[in-house]
């Protein structure tokens, strides 16, 4: 299920009610221009939220609430630079720095606060994208959304508010100690922390930050205390400096661009590279993932332009070659591509994507044997790991370019059981098997691809190919008026055919008609023209 559209048309917390009651598994994205928040769901329940440059990361607030100290924290940052598949939530418990209980409290809350910033955005887009999940925790967090959007709407309401007496939260505060000393008021646990932080110096967020509480129970707590009298605003804080300044912008774009490129955003990570790469021409990581934002929106040559900044910048880094040789390659440039992924492969001779790639250039330019060897060694290079559908695609290719019909069979059969949704493999396995002979079979796989995917127009035209060639012109017929629904441009041989088949059928008019598409796509198709010439004279 598709679901996308405006904040200003549906609230958040509508869309996630929506999401709740249809018990829908996926990730939901909300974007503004600035910020960018998801929200994960598994069968309608909440198990993860995050917010990008939101200063929520779990290692501080675990500190800022003393649950462990900052050693702790910075022992199990080391160790997860040495083993990076492990969380570090999953570390510190592993140390013995903090219990599971405590890990899944915080993380829980973790995700609430998330959730309840977003639904302070009153502007923006989101997009709900099914079965995507997040990385895995060591444990499962389930959370019932209805409970989330009644504290939610309280805080949206107090929020508001709030705002009136702390319209920004660069205000700094003094408190007055006579009147609260003269008073016999009970301050909230929530105040008593923040009291001592409140020193004519510190902001609100540097408060939040040192209190280690969201923003909501800063705000409130501070609210409580302006209202009784306590404190009085004494200005504000003054900026960072413009080196500071100009570091934090960079990472706040950067994280941005990750995280919409992440949520398939690509125009919107776009943006945010290049407000990096405008702040810092130098910065090679920026002009790279600037490269593979183009590359994924198939414009070739300029794909290649960016990552041949990001060379000059980062050098010959084998990620950055790999996806040059790839944009190459893409924009038929394949003597580049061929130097390129010769460097890439010099420098990471373990590479299986990379020698895939190169065998691919090789299969392109039309030398199967070279190709060949070079899937052959990515094959070894892989070991236990299992290779790409690609690589199936490439290597199947390579030997039947050289007439090893059987050995491609066996091929496209493996690659098959590995990758059962890839249509193209089945595609492939069935022009294997008509070349053969097997024209039985290859119907058979050719109508189990189509049912799988009848969005390709390209899967539909070749079953038509194939049925027209068996002499079944009705069910060729149906095969070409569907491609030709998917993708009225497939190419002149369609409507020759169709034009063909409706010919046989005694409908000379269609045929006409059939034949001078094919003319106006292709000129100098002569049996076109051939045909509308002799049916002209036979008037």
């Amino acid at each position: 299920m598709a679901i996308r559209g405006s904040l200003k048309e549906a609230s958040l917390p509508d869309v996630l009610q929506l999401l709740a009651l249809g018990q829908k598994t996926g990730r939901l994205t909300v974007s503004d221009r600035q910020n960018l928040g998801h929200v994960f769901f598994e069968r309608g329940r909440i198990t993860d939220a995050a917010v990008v440059n939101r200063r929520d990361r779990l290692g501080d607030i675990l500190v800022k609430s003393h649950t462990i100290t900052q050693a702790q924290l910075e022992a199990a940052i080391e160790e997860q630079a040495r083993t990076r598949d492990k969380r570090l939530g999953q570390i510190l418990v592993e140390q013995g720095s903090l219990s599971r209980k405590d890990l899944e409290h915080f993380v829980r809350v973790q995700i609430e606060e998330a959730v309840y910033y977003l639904f302070t955005w009153t502007t923006g887009n989101f997009q709900f994208e099914s079965e995507v999940r997040p990385d895995r925790h060591d444990f499962t967090i389930s959370i019932n959304p209805e409970s989330l959007l009644l504290e939610g709407a309280r805080r949206v309401d107090e929020w508001s508010l709030i705002e009136k007496k702390i319209p920004t939260l660069d205000v700094i505060f003094r408190v007055d100690r006579e009147r609260i000393d003269g008073s016999d008021v009970t301050l909230t646990p929530e105040q008593e922390r923040i009291l001592p932080l409140i020193d004519g110096a510190r902001d609100v967020i540097q408060i939040g930050e040192e209190s280690g509480m969201g923003e909501f129970d800063v705000g409130k707590a501070l609210y409580g205390l302006l209202t009784a009298g306590f404190l009085h605003p004494t200005g504000r804080s003054k900026p960072p400096p413009p080196d500071a300044v100009s570091d934090t912008r960079l990472a706040e774009h950067r994280n941005l661009g990750v995280a919409f490129y992440k949520a398939g955003m690509l125009d919107e990570s776009a943006r945010e590279f290049r407000q990096v790469v405008e702040l810092r021409p130098e910065d090679g990581a920026a002009w790279f993932h600037l490269g593979l934002v183009v590359l994924k929106q198939a414009r070739w040559s300029e794909a290649a332009e960016l990552l041949k900044r990001a060379v000059e910048q980062e050098g010959n880094k084998p990620s950055i070659l790999y996806n040059l040789a790839l944009s190459y390659e893409k924009a038929d440039r394949l003597e580049e591509a061929e130097s390129v992924y010769a460097e890439a492969a010099s420098k990471a001779r373990h590479d299986p994507r990379i020698l895939t790639g190169w065998g691919i250039v090789a299969l392109r330019r039309g030398d199967c044997e070279v190709a060949a060897g070079r899937l052959d060694r990515a094959r070894e290079v892989a070991r236990d790991r299992q290779l790409s559908e690609l690589w199936y695609w490439a290597r199947s290719l390579a030997a039947a370019g050289v007439e090893r019909y059987e050995e491609a069979e066996e091929l496209l059969r493996d690659a098959i059981a590995l990758y059962p949704g890839q249509v193209v493999l089945q595609n492939n396995l069935a022009v294997l098997l008509e070349v053969r002979g097997d024209q039985e079979q290859a119907q058979q796989i050719l109508d189990r691809a189509v049912e799988q995917d009848p969005s390709l127009p390209q899967l539909s035209k070749n079953l038509g190919d194939l049925l027209y060639r068996r002499g079944r012109f009705s069910e060729a017929w149906e095969a070409y008026q569907r491609a030709v629904r998917l993708d009225a441009r497939l190419g002149d041989d369609v409507y020759f055919r169709l034009g063909n088949i409706a010919y046989k059928q005694h409908d000379h008019e269609g045929a006409a008609g059939f034949w001078q598409v094919v003319l106006e796509l292709n000129p100098q198709h002569e049996l076109a023209r051939a045909n509308l010439d002799t049916m002209r004279a036979l008037k």
